[in-house]
Parts: structure tokens; C-alpha cells; sequence
């Protein structure tokens, strides 16, 4: 299989990926207090927003890569 052909795999199955979720979210934990050997932590939902459009460049650029994997072979 092509490098171009994978590469373009990938990226058709990130897009349909940012399509399906909208974004990523993860939690961390953040330190509210530290005073000595007191310490309270929390966990902090964070989010990063994938936008549609990107979701469909990826696609659209993935399955251009296939193509052009697959002429060449």
C-alpha cells in the first residue's frame, strides 16, 4: 500500500471522526491549594472544538490521496 494511499485513510477516518464527536474533551486536575502538606486539587473539564469545515477538508483531502495512491499503482 502507497504512503499517499495510508496517509489519505487516516485522514478520511479523522474527519468522519470530527464529525461524529464535534471535538475533543479531557480532564486534568488543577491545584486549588498547596499550603504545606495541605493540598486540595480539582478536575477541570476542558474542551477543543473541532469545526466542521476542518472535518470536511480532511475528508475531502483524504479521499484525494486515495485517488491519486490508486492511479498510481
Amino acid at each position: 500500500m502507497k504512503p499517499a494511499t495510508i496517509v489519505g485513510i487516516i485522514l478520511i477516518v479523522l474527519g468522519i471522526a470530527g464529525f461524529a464527536f464535534g471535538g475533543l474533551s479531557f480532564t486534568h486536575k488543577e491545584k486549588v491549594i498547596d499550603l504545606g502538606p495541605i493540598q486540595a486539587s480539582a478536575d477541570k473539564k476542558e474542551s477543543l472544538p473541532i469545526p466542521p469545515v476542518l472535518g470536511a477538508l480532511a475528508i475531502v483531502g483524504g479521499v484525494v490521496l486515495v485517488a491519486v495512491g490508486a492511479r498510481r499503482a
